[in-house]
């Protein structure tokens, strides 16, 4: 047994199932020992900001890391922009990345890199094999690392002769560490800060968004009468019917000023205190008030639902029944003209039960939350980190983790153009995902915050930077073209139309909407 099926078995025997992949020479051992190791499943990205993206999505739905594997350091380059989405959403990764054989890396051969250099700032761990012999044991912390809590990306640099020279097996992985018990007195604060008889805001994060927690946290709010509200973004949310609604913070500034204007005190279980996306001209970072009081109850590594759990029983709400569950209310299908409340309307009259949303439409699906609390039950998965060419990728590690469920992704156009390549692995694995992809034909997101900033309105110039016109992209041809089949909207009616054909279908389907 060679060093790279040590590895492998490892991963496999550490429960690292899934191996999202773009290798290289470096990676070939690595690649070989697939074929000797029962149990991982491989899946090939042409580009590696699809792998990084996916695996990301796949911690996302399952809580459990995938493998990635990447060439060298300018493919961990190239899969950087979505580690760090990963990073900002706690996903737990255990990347693979291929080097140099050691004796080699003196020779400055072209794609020699300082790899820890570029892996350190995307990854909350990372350590380069010394020894065929200790790859096993590097690759055992590795998982270690990537499933704490809250999850950490963690990169293994494997050089080349570590993966050929002889290993002694796979090692033993140690059992996850327990998520952090919240501290008696910070859920004593949190009560008090819930009983002052002060407008007070109750806002939730990380896990606190799904399941038992986000049910506690309606008991809290019924009880107490404080207000309840999730944080802008977030990694995997549960909405509609039968659920707690926890409106998101608006993202726009002057919105979310005027959601928190008031507020005196802030709970925090899983946040943490509101800021801007961006510092603008004249407006506040911080976007809370200036005498509003802040508590955290319990951060992202905490254990969340205890932490509810104690908050309630502190404030004898455990029985309450909970305030702001939302009834099954589909809405009417609207007609004519496509606009965003009219997107929104279509979208929660025909998603189906349990749908996985990934969504990065930037600007045109902020709004789109309100419309959804009213649908049937389903997950909502966003951008964290900013980072665009998110979207594509994440739908494919959802449909991998989740292959029960349909997955519908929200994508803007300019941001699809980042990793598009992801709609051919949808083809080659046949993953359940409708794409659509909202067609305004620019960045539309800049145009508003050129003025948000101060810039004022765009010139002949700056517009050249601002629109994707001059060609127009032909969202359908791109597709077939990646062996997916597509269909344009222009209207209300066809949307609803073309939307249908995707979800009636087992596989995946874009939409083009031309807004």
């Amino acid at each position: 047994m060679n060093g790279a099926e040590s590895l492998v078995r490892t991963l496999v025997s550490g429960e690292v199932n899934v191996c999202f992949a773009n290798p290289g020479t470096s990676e070939m051992h690595f690649v070989a020992a697939l074929d000797r190791v029962e149990g991982m499943r491989c899946v090939l990205g042409l580009f590696e900001g699809v792998v990084t993206g996916a695996a990301d999505a796949y911690y996302r739905m399952t809580g459990r890391p995938a493998s990635t594997l990447l060439h060298l350091g300018p493919g961990l380059g190239n899969g950087l922009a979505n580690l760090h989405n990963a990073k900002k959403a706690r996903s737990g990764i255990v990347n693979v990345i291929g080097e140099h054989a050691g004796y080699h890396i003196k020779h400055d051969a072209p794609l020699t890199s300082d790899i820890e250099g570029v892996a350190h700032p995307m990854s909350d761990w990372v350590r380069t094999a010394l020894s065929s012999k200790t790859v096993a044991a590097d690759g055992a912390l590795a998982i270690q690392a990537a499933r704490e809590t809250p999850g950490r990306v963690a990169t293994l640099i494997l050089p080349a002769d570590t993966a050929w020279g002889d290993a002694d097996g796979p090692a033993a992985v140690q059992t996850p560490v327990s998520p952090q018990l919240v501290a008696s007195d910070a859920v004593g604060a949190g009560a008090r800060a819930l009983t002052r008889g002060e407008p007070a805001l109750l806002l939730l994060g990380g896990a606190a968004v799904r399941g038992r927690a986000l049910e506690l946290a309606g008991r809290i709010a019924a009880k107490t009468g404080c207000r309840l509200m999730s944080e802008s973004s977030n990694a995997r949310m549960e909405c509609g019917a039968g659920r707690v609604d926890a409106a998101r913070l608006p993202f726009v500034v002057d919105a979310a000023l005027a959601a928190l204007k008031g507020i005196r005190q802030l709970i925090l279980v899983g946040a943490k205190t509101p800021v801007s996306f961006f510092a603008y001209p004249g407006k506040p970072s911080v976007l809370i008030p200036d005498d509003c009081a802040v508590t955290r109850v319990a951060g992202v590594e905490s254990d969340l639902e205890g932490a509810l759990e104690a908050l309630a029983a502190a404030l004898d709400a455990l029985h309450t029944p909970p305030a702001g569950i939302a009834s099954l209310a589909r809405s009417a299908l609207p007609a004519g003209k496509v606009t965003l409340d009219g997107i929104a309307a279509v979208l929660a009259a025909l998603i189906p039960e349990h749908a996985v949303v990934i969504d990065e439409a930037i600007t045109t699906g902020r709004g789109f939350g309100a419309a959804m609390a009213g649908a049937p039950p389903h997950d909502w998965l966003s951008i964290m980190g900013g980072a665009i060419g998110w979207g594509l990728p994440a739908a494919v590690g959802a449909a991998i983790a989740a292959p029960q469920r349909k997955v519908i992704a929200l994508e803007g156009d300019g941001s699809a153009m980042y990793t598009l390549q992801a709609l051919w692995t949808m083809a080659r694995e046949n993953l359940d995902v409708t794409v659509i992809v909202f067609a305004n034909r620019s960045y539309k997101i800049l145009h508003v915050e050129l003025a948000n900033v101060g810039a004022g309105a765009p010139g002949r110039r700056a517009a050249e930077l601002l629109t994707l016109d001059r060609p127009d992209l032909d969202w359908v041809a791109l597709a077939k073209g990646l062996g997916v089949e597509a269909g344009r909207a222009a209207s209300l009616e066809e949307f609803a139309q073309q939307f249908r054909r995707g979800l009636a279908r087992r596989g995946p389907y874009l939409v083009e909407l031309v807004m």
